[in-house]
């Protein structure tokens, strides 16, 4: 585990709270038993993601939750690996929520042949390995990263990164201590068939199905934690 990525979990934890203030370079640098160059490397990538701030004889300290970049895909990464509270995970859904079945309903109005054939592809390989496997998730994600695309919009594209670190994060989340639930190749047919066949609203119902039963099966994995 890098220096930053051990801050940051330890940050998004509350191990390391809000308004929290590091002890001086030379200070912690020696406490820690690394050069001031590593300790500052590792302040500088918090401070880009927003989870730390420094200024002149204030020092560096923790900011407040509100001025992190929580959907950079490190810092999502990081909090899942630093334990996700519920509502983290609420948020995350009721954001895609918001985003995804639009873009669903875009994609059937935009897609090509070849982004049904991608999507197409990109199923028949998920199901094929399932899930549980790298080569499973890597296939689910890449079915969501071509619906994106089909849209054609590119300010929805470049929300892609954080939006398939989410699924990516919450898959292998919801199934860390026992198999999923249920097999969720069956929604993701639905949707790729109403892409396939042109049909905005019934796009947007199906991937609005899609987020609610993925958000069901992650309260399920906590719940059984």
């Amino acid at each position: 585990m890098s220096l930053a990525q051990q801050f940051a979990v330890q940050i998004l934890s509350g191990e390391l709270p809000e308004g929290h203030v590091f002890p001086s370079e030379i200070d912690y640098a020696h406490q820690l038993g690394i050069s001031r160059s590593a300790l500052r490397e590792a302040l500088r990538i918090l401070a880009a993601k927003g989870l730390v701030e420094s200024r002149p004889k204030a020092g560096t300290r923790v900011t407040p939750r509100r001025q992190w970049s929580l959907l950079d895909p490190d810092l999502l990464a990081w909090q899942f690996e630093a334990e996700p509270s519920l509502k983290f995970l609420s948020d995350l859904f009721e954001l895609r929520l918001l985003v995804e079945p639009s873009a669903a309903a875009l994609a059937a109005e935009r897609r090509t042949a070849a982004h049904v054939t991608q999507m197409r592809e990109a199923l028949a390989a998920m199901a094929a390995h399932g899930l549980s496997t790298e080569a499973g998730r890597h296939a689910d994600q890449r079915f969501h990263m071509i619906m994106l695309e089909a849209t054609q919009n590119d300010a929805v594209i470049a929300l892609a990164s954080s939006i398939m670190a989410a699924i990516a994060w919450t898959t292998i989340y919801k199934q860390r201590k026992r198999a999923l639930p249920r097999d969720p190749i069956p929604e993701h047919r639905a949707l790729l068939d109403a892409i396939a066949a042109a049909d905005p609203e019934a796009a947007r119902a199906a991937m609005t199905e899609l987020v609610r039963l993925a958000h069901a099966d992650t309260e399920i994995s906590i719940t059984d934690a």
